[in-house]
């Protein structure tokens, strides 16, 4: 098997590869017949083997098992010493074995900023694209190529300032992609603006007196665009961020995941509260599908809805345990996970991690597919270069 790095180039120096990854027919790994969502439902066992993750239902399987090293591109990593990129690389780079695709088959599509750079890293397909658009670019791979499993590696300026329009759209058509947001609450590739996510009063070299914009909350925004699946974790808590882009793999359409990530340089500490041992068991309310929500250094408290409907952070033996949540990530409403989300605060003094929802929904690619075959079917293939050498008005339909 070739070795190909995301600057597309040979792993031994060799000429550019087209960026296409993986150039020969889709082997869907589905079985024959139905229709595509019918086939990306199927779980992907075969031979009674174990059931695959939903997102790669049509990703045909690797033919050879591969480690953490074949994920390892022969490119220097460059960020700052201390970053928290480094942690999220190497987790994901620990992860991604266990997808069991070819590496032909894997594309990380990012934008600009620090994190944009983790492509290179990784010895698969990819681009370093332009600022704002990978949610863009990648919504069209992962629509005309379904053999392929797409990830999108983004920051919270790349994804919620210029790219912002892009994102919620990818988000609401529920594309068959999985964006992992770098969130260090500030501009790091142009060293130390304030970014969308910045506390209101930080001071940085664009805003010497302080911001006066109030943040955006990335988790609440991908649940107000309707995301199917959101999730946050943090890049030094490797188990948890493992065990998040597990059930992100498993979820068939949007995945989004927002990563706390500390930059040492210009923001350092920004999530000390929920990273430092002795406050993180204080602030951090780690949600399990299916469990009670419980936190604090002896698991005493709760959460329960007040009067306005509204979450409230209560002591369990106050107030009885019968009144306190159970996570319900697969809940239909997004109003439950839309108010776990404004638990945040400045101060991080209640703050989720985990998977706030998963539910079900129709992917985009897997609805255009079936719109395409539907036409097919009943106005045949049709002739593209007729159609370019005919008259110059058509009828659609």
């Amino acid at each position: 098997m070739s070795e190909a790095t995301a600057n597309g180039h040979g792993a031994n120096g060799g000429a550019p590869n087209t960026g296409a990854a993986n150039t020969g027919a889709a082997n869907t790994g589905a079985p024959n017949g139905g229709s595509r969502a019918e086939r990306a439902a199927h779980d992907g066992a075969t031979d009674g083997g174990p059931r695959r993750p939903a997102s790669l239902t049509l990703v045909p399987p690797a033919e050879e098992k591969l480690n953490t090293r074949d994920f390892k591109s022969d490119q220097e990593v460059r960020w700052c010493p201390g970053c928290g990129d480094y942690a999220i690389l190497a987790a994901f780079q620990s992860f991604l074995p266990e997808l069991e695709i070819a590496r032909e088959n894997l594309v990380i599509i990012s934008g600009i900023g620090c994190s944009s750079r983790l492509p290179y890293y990784v010895n698969s397909y990819g681009m370093h694209s332009i600022h704002g658009r990978a949610p863009a670019i990648a919504t069209g791979l992962a629509s005309s190529r379904p053999d392929l499993s797409v990830w999108v590696i983004t920051g919270d300026g790349d994804a919620l300032s210029i790219g912002g329009n892009h994102l919620i759209h990818a988000l609401r058509r529920n594309v068959n992609i999985k964006i992992l947001l770098f969130n260090n609450r500030i501009y790091g590739l142009t060293k130390g603006q304030y970014s969308p996510t910045s506390e209101q009063g930080k001071v940085t070299k664009s805003t010497p007196y302080g911001s006066l914009d109030t943040p955006f909350n990335p988790v609440s925004l991908a649940l107000g665009a309707e995301s199917s699946f959101v999730a946050r974790t943090i890049d030094s808590d490797r188990k948890h961020l493992t065990g998040v882009l597990r059930a992100a793999a498993d979820h068939r359409g949007t995945a989004f995941v927002e990563i706390y990530q500390n930059c040492p340089i210009f923001n350092d500490d920004a999530f000390a509260p929920v990273t430092e041992p002795g406050e993180r068991e204080q602030n951090v309310i780690r949600l399990e599908h299916g469990e009670p929500i419980r936190f604090g250094a002896d698991q005493s408290r709760g959460l329960r809805f007040n009067r306005y409907g509204s979450l409230e952070a209560v002591d369990a033996a106050e107030v009885g345990a019968e009144t306190l949540l159970t996570h319900d990530a697969h809940a239909a409403n997004p109003s439950y996970a839309f108010a776990l989300s404004r638990m945040d605060s400045s101060d991080f003094a209640h703050t989720p991690i985990g998977v706030f929802r998963q539910v079900p929904r129709p992917s985009y690619d897997d609805l255009m597919a079936e719109q395409i075959e539907a036409a097919r079917e009943r106005l045949s293939h049709g002739d593209l270069a007729s159609l370019l050498a005919g008259n110059d008005t058509w009828q659609v339909g």
